[in-house]
């Protein structure tokens, strides 16, 4: 397989990435899941090409592990280039579309930049991918799609789209012309749709990593609103591997949700990484929240798990531990990133 995976130096890519070229859950020096890891699926990985705009959520410390394995290629650029994407997509012929303007709050101050690289960045990756003939092309999707979710609703891949702000709404636009490329062109486009992820080298804007190293350095730490709003986590190695199956074995045309059953409330989660981090629940402090916020997103997963056999390894408590055992163990990561030291890369 010659896989080119864009966005490959942010969280849930260079994840994927490394999990691509170890196809095991044990050995080499990036994360790993609890003992049991074995090599993976028969994947033959003969080419890597990661390419990257280094956009301030993309590190490429993230994948330093990596970077001498002779089958891993790093490219700097933008899938809005047509032309760079063209080039970099010769030879290839697996896309993992991980490249998006992911944080909502930024899309609602301005959403010109979510609108160019989710669904224009998209289009030329479709456009080019088409014409290179590829084999598989999978486009990371959210959940977020859906919008919210009412107490006792799941949302399936039939639920209709009705995105709440405009990162979702950049996103559901991207699947929809993921699903016409594939229905009209013929391109074997798979989009997957995933729950909230959580995990090592996520970017600490986002609520777990913010709050566990807030924690750390017994910095308050921050609820939106009375702590009710639900998500529904996954460990980011198991969204990973569940992209492997995926990979390996599914149909063009389809669309699958992600997603491990782990709802809690904003501020059990908050109460639960300062219990196990034995940090007093006091730091926890309450903010308000952004207007028109989605209640909960809760993505069922039935179809991916009695279709392809895929079910998640971690419950929520040990993979809430482990990831705390990163960050603590990897301080020089998360502090060059809050203090922006990173950037000078």
């Amino acid at each position: 397989m010659r896989i080119l995976v864009t966005g490959g130096c942010g969280f849930i890519g260079s994840n994927f990435i490394r999990l691509l070229l170890q196809q095991s859950w044990r050995g080499g020096r990036g994360p790993s899941l609890p003992a049991g890891g074995q090599p993976f699926l028969g994947i033959e990985v003969e080419r890597v090409v990661n390419l990257d705009l280094l956009t301030y959520a993309g590190n490429p410390l993230n994948l330093e592990d990596v970077q001498s394995d002779p089958r891993y290629e790093f490219v700097h650029g933008d899938i809005c280039n047509y032309q760079l994407v063209s080039e970099t997509m010769e030879g290839i012929d697996t896309v993992v579309n991980f490249a998006a303007e992911t944080h909502v709050d930024a899309s609602i101050l301005s959403s010109s930049e979510f609108i160019r690289t989710n669904v224009g960045g998209t289009q030329i990756l479709l456009e080019a991918a088409r014409k290179a003939h590829v084999s598989r092309f999978i486009q990371i999707s959210t959940d977020e799609v859906y919008g919210s979710a009412g107490a006792d609703t799941v949302l399936t891949e039939q639920t209709p789209l009705a995105p709440s702000d405009p990162y979702a709404a950049s996103k559901a636009s991207a699947d929809l012309l993921v699903a016409a490329y594939y229905r009209t062109c013929g391109l074997p486009a798979i989009i997957t749709r995933s729950s909230d992820n959580f995990g090592p080298y996520q970017f600490p804007e986002k609520f777990i990593p913010l709050t566990v190293t807030n924690l750390l350095a017994d910095r308050t730490v921050s609820v939106c609103g009375d702590g009710r709003r639900v998500h529904d986590w996954i460990y980011v190695l198991d969204h990973c591997e569940a992209l492997l199956v995926i990979l390996e074995a599914a149909p063009p045309g389809e669309i699958y949700n992600i997603s491990a059953n782990n709802s809690i409330t904003d501020l059990e989660l908050a109460h639960l990484l300062a219990k196990i981090l034995g940090k007093n629940p006091n730091l926890i402090t309450h903010v308000d929240g952004r207007p028109k916020h989605d209640f909960a997103h809760r993505a069922d997963c039935t179809k991916l798990t009695t279709t392809l056999g895929w079910r998640p390894r971690c419950n929520l408590e040990n993979a809430i531990r482990q990831t705390i055992e990163w960050y603590s163990r990897n301080e020089r990561w998360w502090r060059s990133v809050k203090t922006g030291e990173y950037l000078s890369r």
